[in-house]
């Protein structure tokens, strides 16, 4: 039998205390009543906050600046965007991205769909679809309902990369998502295990280029990392897919697809160090 990821072995969480005005759906009651029936997808975690922080900085106590912004101060022209959350859980991200316009899709396993839907009922520029990571299927059923006749632009993902068996579907539907169009990927993380959790971001970091976000609290203070102050180890990335490595073989097994197996054209397990780099910058400071 198949374990349900949304119910681990000793499963024992508590809802997030609400760090803002972010309505009866996601009040400390209402996930406490989604934990119980959903498991982890029922609790608004940490990373979420933070990555709502970044994509509405008003939703906090401050209006902060970003680098980069999620938002660009002005395009010209304006473009429409297609933006896809992976694992929405909640769907507290979502609310706060379906306030900017263009078309959101927001995505979770298929039993956490319902979830979604009675929590964004009332946000009708919302689209709630499944999608389990690793399953191609469910992304070329995305593709062909809204995909068809625009690029998807972002890709927002907030405390996915957790459990070691959930990393490399993960990677896989990121790969399945920008094999074609080269979308911004913006990825919250909270560090929980860096032993089990390094791999994805050893593996990620061969496919895709990603950096920091920067914040600036005021106009006279300095640039620092985006996280670097919460009581948490969290970071916020940028990344945008290498366009070499839509030419590498995708190995099939999830164990070669971490060890890096067929980038750079090759069969030899291989890894990137972006990751690992970042860290010591972060214990330097």
């Amino acid at each position: 039998m198949v374990q349900d990821p949304n119910f681990p072995p000793n499963l024992n969480i508590k809802p997030l205390s609400n760090q803002g005005d972010w309505g009866d759906a996601f009040s400390h009651k209402s996930q406490a009543a989604a934990i119980e029936k959903y498991g982890i997808a029922g609790r608004v975690w940490e990373a979420a906050y933070a990555l709502m922080l970044y994509v509405n900085p008003s939703t906090g106590p401050h209006e902060w600046l970003f680098d980069p912004p999620f938002i660009a101060a002005n395009p010209s022209p304006p473009l429409p965007t297609v933006m896809i959350e992976l694992g929405s859980g909640t769907g507290i991200v979502a609310s706060v991205l379906g306030r900017l316009g263009g078309t959101v899709i927001v995505t979770d396993l298929p039993e956490v769909c319902p979830l979604l839907k009675a929590n964004l009922r009332h946000q009708s520029e919302l689209f709630v679809r499944p999608l389990s990571w690793g399953n191609e299927e469910h992304v070329l059923q995305i593709q062909k309902e809204f995909l068809s006749d625009k690029p998807l632009t972002d890709i927002v993902c907030s405390d996915l990369v957790y459990f070691p068996e959930l990393l490399a579907p993960l990677l896989r539907t990121l790969l399945h998502l920008t094999a074609i169009h080269s979308p911004r990927i913006i990825i919250s993380y909270k560090i929980r295990s860096l032993p089990k959790e390094t791999p994805f971001w050893t593996a990620f970091g061969l496919y895709f280029t990603f950096q920091p976000v920067l914040l600036r609290r005021d106009p006279d203070s300095e640039w620092e990392r985006f996280g670097l102050s919460f009581e948490d180890t969290m970071f916020t990335f940028v990344a945008y897919r290498r366009s070499e490595s839509r030419q590498w073989s995708i190995p099939s097994a999830d164990s070669q697809l971490l060890a890096g197996v067929g980038t750079q054209g090759t069969d030899t397990p291989k890894g990137d160090d972006s990751f690992d780099c970042l860290l010591l910058m972060t214990m330097a400071t």
